[in-house]
């Protein structure tokens, strides 16, 4: 079953995954099985994705009992879900407004039309350029590879999108020097995720925020991979005591569904207006019902607060390990969003974790990213750490 599967799949489905050869039929928790019927302990959360784990019960009864009611209308008409959760993130954010959509990628497309939509209707035509970061992701489509500061996501698509500009991450001179009367916003991941898990320095996210101020541009946090609940707070802004003007929210959102959402202050989401932006798929019911549910069980069950707790001892057993290999260079992260910077190539310790019943992730070559579900237990990161000894241990 399993390679015909496979082999079907290679036919049909463009290339753009290498894809391991595994297929995955069930998920539970934190566990996921294989056609073979094998378990695997799950680090990976379908990129920081399922922060409830597979198949939460509470998810799935809000999804069942919306799905036979209603799943789509389109946005020509008002819907309760959608309504509620909007207030939901309005009640539990900076916020004043929310756009749905269906991705992060979306939701930073709304973020860069709404910027300089903005400033375009106070009259500052002129002002439309955005500066990003150097290593950050921010989405596939045109314009949020345009505003990636990786050529390799950007390579065989030129020319990309004018209107961005890149400075190094935590490196506050260089953003106060690339402003100009151009500039419009910065659009920055307060921890870059798919950069390599690099964390601002204690103070400069609230540089950043006070040059935004100065200069009076905006100031647009990517939290699609850092939001609900994954750094130990809520959103990750509330980790550095600062808000920014606008938030993009996905990946977790919906513990699997698709969805987007971009936040933002009263005075600037004034600029979009009926026919300037819009999504045929943005809120609905099936989605916003299932979402309500994930946030509401976030709170309820005291999730963030027991994945901060877990992530800091994930982050100490991870030191620990650190101690004991010199094949470890580096082990970083906030919450349960954790990266550890290795000598050997990481997808051998992938692949080599996979064949040990767990998964894990490795970024930019040699980073091996943990971002399992918020609800991870200490056994199951007491697994993993035991197996990443071995292999280490092995390797050396």
């Amino acid at each position: 079953m399993k390679s015909e599967i496979i082999n079907k799949a290679d036919k049909v489905i463009a290339k753009t995954y290498n894809r391991f050869p595994i297929v995955i039929t069930k998920g539970k928790g934190c566990t996921l099985w294989d056609s073979d019927g094998r378990a695997y302990t799950d680090f990976v959360a379908g990129i920081a994705v399922c922060n409830l784990g597979h198949a939460h019960p509470g998810v799935v009864k809000a999804l069942v009992k919306q799905a036979e009611l209603l799943f789509h209308v389109s946005n020509l008409y008002y819907t309760l879900p959608q309504t509620e959760l909007a207030s939901w993130l309005v009640n539990n954010s900076f916020a004043d407004r929310v756009f749905f959509c269906n991705s992060g990628a979306e939701a930073n497309e709304a973020a860069i039309k709404l910027a300089r939509k903005y400033f375009s209707d106070k009259g500052e035509k002129g002002r439309c350029r955005i500066i990003a970061m150097e290593k950050s992701f921010h989405g596939r489509t045109m314009a949020t590879l345009s505003a990636t500061g990786q050529e390799k996501i950007r390579k065989g698509f030129e020319p990309v999108l004018n209107g961005f500009d890149f400075v190094p991450f935590n490196d506050i001179e260089a953003l106060r020097s690339k402003i100009n009367s151009s500039t419009c916003a910065v659009l920055i991941e307060p921890i870059q995720g798919e950069g390599g898990v690099c964390c601002p320095d204690p103070e400069y996210l609230k540089g950043v925020r006070q040059i935004c101020d100065e200069a009076k541009i905006l100031l647009i946090f990517d939290e699609i991979q850092t939001g609900m609940g994954r750094t130990g707070k809520l959103f990750c802004y509330e980790n550095f005591g600062i808000e920014p003007d606008i938030m993009t929210l996905a990946k977790a959102l919906a513990n699997g569904l698709p969805i987007g959402a971009m936040l933002t202050r009263e005075h600037i989401a004034e600029a979009f207006v009926p026919g300037s932006h819009g999504s045929t798929f943005g809120g609905t019911p099936i989605i916003t019902a299932a979402s309500l549910e994930v946030v509401r069980i976030l709170i309820k069950e005291n999730v963030i607060n027991y994945g901060r707790k877990t992530g800091e001892y994930f982050k100490q057993r991870l030191l620990w390990l650190k101690d004991r290999h010199e094949s470890i260079i580096d082990v970083r992260g906030i919450g349960l969003l954790l990266g550890m910077k290795i000598k050997i190539d990481g997808d051998k310790v992938v692949k080599a974790c996979m064949d040990k019943g767990f998964l894990i992730n490795c970024i930019q070559g040699n980073i091996l990213r943990f971002i399992p579900p918020l609800i991870i237990g200490k056994d199951e990161i007491d697994s993993l750490l035991e197996c990443l000894d071995d292999l280490f241990g092995d390797v050396e």
